[in-house]
């Protein structure tokens, strides 16, 4: 799994002009990707480590303030580019594997105490944010111990 977090001052998620997901406080909003290897356990180690990261404002995390989240599903991250003009997205989980683990990576958020917005799954979206800092990174189960 791979996601991009980003600090934001307030994010939201629009689908047919009618918001579907908002935060309007500090907080982290999560694009998250998944490949056909990743598990349940991939999504619990990513969002430990997320709902942990200091990446707030005076160093916080979003578990230390009760920061908000708002994650959205995004499979292009795994787009890859390096042949031609147009991405391949073979790299990319299909519907029946990366919905059930998106929703498993949400609700296990959930159950670490987090408060969390989402959009549609498999929707097509309009993301608005305010990034603070700005400060986003790049969090892959791939380079975190599974």
């Amino acid at each position: 799994m791979k996601a991009i977090a980003q600090r934001v001052s307030r994010a939201s998620v629009t689908v047919s002009g009618e918001t579907v997901g908002a935060i309007d406080e500090p907080g982290l909003l999560i694009l998250l990707g998944v490949t056909p290897p990743d598990t349940a356990r991939h999504a619990e180690v990513l969002a430990e480590k997320i709902w942990n990261l200091r990446m707030l404002e005076d160093e916080q995390s979003c578990a230390s303030i009760n920061a908000p989240l708002l994650v959205v599903s995004q499979f292009t991250l795994y787009g890859d580019v390096r042949k031609g003009r147009r991405p391949s997205w073979t790299k990319a989980a299909g519907r029946a594997q990366s919905e059930p683990l998106y929703e498993y990576f949400v609700n296990y958020l959930r159950t670490l105490g987090a408060h969390v917005e989402t959009g549609v799954f498999g929707a097509e979206m309009e993301v608005s944010l305010v990034n603070s800092g700005p400060f986003t990174l790049i969090v892959d189960t791939d380079e975190l111990a599974v």
